[in-house]
């Protein structure tokens, strides 16, 4: 064994001497030290020795080792001192430019979107893609036999397990956890089995918002909508309310900005009418409130919900949903500086 060690000692520091690049180097280290390299082998048959053969080839096998490995750390210090030897480096030169990324322009919104609300002393929470029906649908007031459920045609894992189809579960999660007052945002990706048009698609991502405490009104909710539209779209945007119906809020209404492209005139942005369609919005429904353990006769708040993407076509005239989602560089660009 001491003479096979030897050997392999011999050889290891021989090719060591004759590697002329740090790849042959590496390639010397690896054949010796690597985990099928000689010495390492040698080193694992230590075992088999008898009790009075495995000192003296045990202390022969560490020296030899130690020996290459100092070896390998000398010849790469003369290889890195030749390399400098040669023709010095113009460092006026110019140097090869690497093409630089971008942020998605829906994460940009979203990110913008997030920051305005951060302003406002609101929180950003994420939470779950995959939900139970418990908190995408039965916590928000909607129970199996609610008629709302036929406008989620959702997309399910198994029984009781779904993609969920909005981040109001996040809201839900988060009023579970902790007392009023509650100030969030939850942005994130929803599912729901849309048919894919240009306004339209089976994966979207959605900006929910939420406020519990003593007192609040439809007026707060009026006046952060208002304020966040301004923020997002310019001081001049105005904001229409307007009835309309959600399970989870009670009164409820739809939320339209002004057009900010024509000033309410008439474009192809806001098909002629002046207004962009925005959010839903409404005061938390008093079953919501019970359902998280909150006293509804000494709480409220309110809740709204807008999509990232149709922020972003509205605020950069996109007249396509899918544009977001092919990937295609040429229309990416157009967002780097944006």
């Amino acid at each position: 064994m001491i003479e096979e060690i030897e050997r392999a000692r011999q050889e290891g520091l021989a090719c060591i001497k004759s590697a002329d690049t740090i790849a042959a180097l590496e390639e010397a280290r690896l054949e010796f030290l690597g985990r099928k390299g000689a010495l390492t082998l040698l080193l694992r048959q230590l075992g088999r020795l008898s009790p009075e053969e495995r000192p003296a080839a045990g202390q022969a096998a560490n020296a030899a080792r130690d020996e290459i490995e100092a070896a390998i750390v000398r010849r790469k210090e003369e290889l890195a001192k030749a390399g400098t030897q040669g023709p010095p480096l113009d460092i006026t030169l110019p140097g090869t430019r690497l093409p630089l990324g971008s942020l998605h322009p829906l994460t940009k919104i979203i990110a913008q979107v997030c920051d305005i609300f951060l302003r406002m002393g609101y929180q950003v929470v994420t939470g779950p893609e995959i939900e139970t029906e418990y908190y995408n649908f039965i916590a928000l007031n909607i129970p199996p036999d609610h008629p709302a459920r036929d406008d989620h045609a959702s997309f399910y894992i198994h029984e009781g397990l779904l993609l969920r189809t909005e981040t109001s579960a996040v809201q839900v999660r988060v009023m579970e956890k902790q007392p009023p007052p509650v100030r969030m945002v939850s942005p994130g990706r929803v599912y729901r089995r849309d048919a894919v048009d240009a306004t339209h698609c089976h994966t979207f991502h959605q900006i929910e918002g939420l406020y519990v405490d003593r007192g609040v009104t439809f007026a707060h909710l009026k006046g952060t909508l208002e304020l966040f539209a301004r923020e997002m779209f310019g001081a001049n945007v105005n904001i229409r309310l307007r009835p309309d119906y959600f399970p989870f809020t009670e009164p409820s209404a739809e939320v339209a900005v002004s057009c900010f492209g024509c000033e309410q005139k008439g474009c192809r942005i806001c098909r002629h009418t002046g207004w962009l369609e925005l959010a839903g919005c409404g005061m938390v429904h008093p079953k919501v409130l019970e359902n998280v353990g909150y006293d509804p006769e000494e709480f409220t708040g309110f809740a709204f919900g807008m999509g990232a993407e149709r922020i972003a076509m509205h605020k950069f005239g996109i007249p396509d949903i899918r544009l977001f989602y092919e990937n295609d560089l040429r229309f990416l660009r157009q967002f780097a500086h944006v």
